[in-house]
């Protein structure tokens, strides 16, 4: 499925999930500049491999957020970031908004490392944004439960459903499970634990650090 648009309007413009947007846009334009050999160099100067934790390589968790494999892997992550990302930053503000999304990066970090760690993996690099976005998706279905989303789900390309957030984003996290109990782990591709962890991080880091007024007003808009 892909969402499309969802129907909260932000109150603030989302200053730091453009700002993440273009940063990932523009270090993967770096990435493509590169031959093949320097790019494999950059991705495992800056990507995480599992060993970095045991190494206290903390700043490799960070710079891995910002690397993709590719053009679908950077427009998948960007789109789900700008859609749900841009509310989750209007309910918590600049500042919350990017510690939240940093410790839910951490968080999926730290449970794909361990479990590659665990299925003797320790030198295969992790990348992406999707982890901190994981954390995001949680943060948005417990701040927004009644909301829609607009999605396009193949095959059917030419037609336009309307979803409630908590049926997309709890479908979306079925599947992360399903592929983890089916997919070797620690073997490369997808990270599904890093999913995993970073949604669990989010589900639980956004009640500490989101305080609600007394009184939540949500507005809501027709899609179409």
């Amino acid at each position: 499925m892909f969402p499309l648009k969802d129907n909260i309007p932000t109150r603030t413009f989302p200053l730091l999930t453009v700002l993440i947007i273009i940063l990932n846009c523009l270090i993967f334009a770096y990435e493509l500049s590169l031959p093949r050999p320097l790019l494999e160099a950059f991705i495992h100067q800056y990507g995480l491999l599992p060993v970095d934790i045991l190494n206290f390589r903390f700043d490799k968790i960070v710079t891995s957020m910002f690397i993709h494999g590719g053009f679908a892997h950077l427009f998948g992550n960007m789109l789900f970031l700008w859609i749900f990302g841009n509310n989750v930053e209007d309910a918590l503000g600049k500042v919350r908004f990017i510690v939240f999304y940093l410790l839910s990066g951490t968080g999926a970090a730290f449970t794909q490392s361990i479990i590659s760690l665990a299925a003797g993996n320790p030198f295969i690099p992790m990348i992406g944004a999707s982890g901190a976005i994981s954390g995001i998706l949680a943060a948005y279905i417990k701040l927004y439960p009644h909301a829609k989303v607009l999605t396009v789900i193949p095959p059917f390309f030419f037609m336009v459903f309307v979803l409630p957030a908590w049926f997309f984003i709890g479908y979306w996290f079925f599947i992360q499970v399903m592929f983890a109990m089916v997919t070797p782990p620690g073997m490369g591709g997808v990270a599904w634990y890093a999913h995993i962890g970073g949604f669990i991080t989010g589900w639980f880091l956004i009640d500490l650090i989101y305080k609600p007024s007394k009184v939540k007003v949500v507005h809501y808009s027709t899609l179409r």
